[in-house]
């Protein structure tokens, strides 16, 4: 999966993550969603009762996203799943992202879906 630090900009990054998220705009969500909690290694850790503390600092939580999903072999899967499902509304970490970097996120992948370059939607 993309890194922020292999771009100049937040909003690039953003904006190429949203299109290799493109990938999966056929998979049915219970596909999605079998897949993820069959693979996702935070699933693991839940499983086996390592949850780890999200304090709900932005920076933080992404350091603890990354270490967590960095290996992950479902994270755009597990990301794609969380934008349809909670939109706007998601919290948590998915995907290696924090809330407010899929917030933002949020806003691209959901243009590109409605076929808007650009828009602006609030």
């Amino acid at each position: 999966m993309r890194k922020p630090e292999d771009f100049d900009h937040f909003d690039d990054y953003l904006s190429a993550l949203a299109a290799d998220l493109n990938r999966y705009t056929d998979v049915p969500g219970n596909v999605l969603e079998h897949i993820v909690r069959r693979d996702g290694s935070c699933m693991w850790l839940y499983t086996f009762g390592d949850i780890p503390e999200w304090t709900g600092n932005d920076t933080t939580d992404r350091r603890l996203a990354e270490e967590i999903c960095r290996d992950c072999p479902v994270q755009e899967m597990c990301l794609e799943l969380e934008l349809r499902q909670s939109g706007p509304f998601t919290t948590g970490v998915w995907g290696a992202l924090s809330e407010q970097d899929r917030r933002s996120l949020y806003l691209v992948w959901r243009d590109r879906r409605d076929g808007i370059q650009g828009g602006d939607h609030e």
